[in-house]
């Protein structure tokens, strides 16, 4: 990660800006009570991408304060530090997974991009997603597991394509690195 200037951290705001928008405000939430049980959404986009073209730290700073901003925004249900941890990682393990791609060839590479972001994805939006709402909520394991899986399935090469139509167009996305 670069040193963090006034440029770096207005990236970082938008990106912040537009977690809490696309997650809080323009998703639809299925919950049972005050647990959520499914978000159909584009929410950890802003994160994934923080991380693969700003880094892994920028990813999970951007994770982190989206998602401490969107609890004081629109909380949903009380604070669970546990889920703020897993917002950092969505924007972490991607961030490591390309920190050594750094070409505009590498970075636009679908398949790469496919393979960065979902084992970020398998561990924080499947298994630790599953894994929390277990152990703090109850909410077992065959009503978590089926609709966070499919929803990967689907979002996973939609991110990759969003973000190479982004780093192709948008020339930021490459002189930052």
């Amino acid at each position: 990660m670069k040193k963090l200037d006034s440029k770096s951290i207005a990236y970082y705001a938008l990106l912040i800006t537009l977690n809490v928008v696309l997650s809080r405000v323009a998703s639809f939430r299925l919950g049972a009570g005050d647990v959520e049980i499914a978000r159909i959404g584009f929410g950890s986009f802003p994160i994934i991408f923080g991380g693969i073209v700003f880094g892994p730290v920028a990813g999970g700073i951007i994770g982190a304060v989206g998602d401490l901003v969107g609890m004081i925004v629109s909380p949903m249900g009380r604070f669970m530090p546990h889920f703020t941890i897993n917002a950092a990682l969505i924007g972490i393990i991607p961030g490591l997974v390309m920190i050594r791609c750094k070409e505009k060839k590498c970075m636009t590479s679908f398949w790469k991009l496919c393979l960065a972001i979902t084992p970020g994805q398998i561990i924080a939006s499947i298994l630790l997603w599953a894994y929390f709402q277990n152990i703090l909520f109850g909410v077992p394991y065959a009503v978590i597991l089926p609709t966070r899986i499919v929803s990967q399935l689907i979002n996973i090469p939609i991110y990759a394509y969003m973000t190479k139509i982004l780093v192709t167009r948008l020339p930021i996305a490459i002189k930052s690195n």
